[in-house]
């Protein structure tokens, strides 16, 4: 049935994405990976500790299986964005812990109901969802941070999990990127 099969493949992908996020922390510095790379102050352990929150509030209160951890109310105006940055009071085995306790929790909830499984997420303009509509959205979520830690990591050595590792490699690529960007603009005028 294409349900089960959606399911189910979305559920992996969600899997992978996850490993890929916790796998841009390993051999930093406590300091590089809670340090601002951007205007904004992003920060690859802020965005593992967004993405347990997500997955906290997406799989457990939305679907009345609440999580087991404290959280901030969604509605708390105040505590907005305070999700993005641990303190000096967080650990970072603190935040991943947490962040693969919301994972099990979250493939609790995704192995327990069925993919039409009704859920309510009262900060939505549409608040009445499916799980699908869950796995989707906590999917493009964490994919699009899994991209971010990708640009952040390659800030801060070069790594990431599609460039090659090899210095001579990436100065020969960004050589090439950037001749090709100074020959556009010199033929589009």
């Amino acid at each position: 049935m294409i349900d089960d099969f959606a399911k189910q493949y979305l559920h992996g992908d969600l899997r992978e994405a996850r490993e890929e996020v916790l796998g841009k922390l390993d051999g930093l510095s406590e300091y590089d990976v809670r340090r601002p790379l951007t205007v904004t102050g992003t920060n690859l352990l802020g965005l593992v500790k967004h993405l347990a929150l997500a997955e906290s509030r997406y799989f457990g209160e939305v679907f009345g299986r609440p999580f087991p951890d404290p959280l901030p109310r969604w509605d708390d105006l105040p505590a907005r964005g305070t999700d993005m940055w641990a303190t000096e009071h967080e650990t970072r085995a603190d935040i991943t812990g947490r962040y693969r306790r919301a994972a099990d929790h979250a493939d609790a909830t995704i192995a327990a109901l069925p993919v039409d499984a009704p859920g309510h997420v009262p900060w939505w303009p549409r608040p009445d969802v499916l799980l699908f509509n869950v796995l989707v959205h906590v999917l493009t979520e964490t994919s699009r941070h899994a991209g971010h830690a990708d640009i952040l990591r390659e800030q801060l050595d070069g790594v990431t999990s599609s460039a090659s590792r090899d210095e001579a490699v990436r100065a020969a690529r960004y050589a090439e990127v950037e001749r090709a960007a100074r020959a556009a603009v010199s033929i589009s005028g």
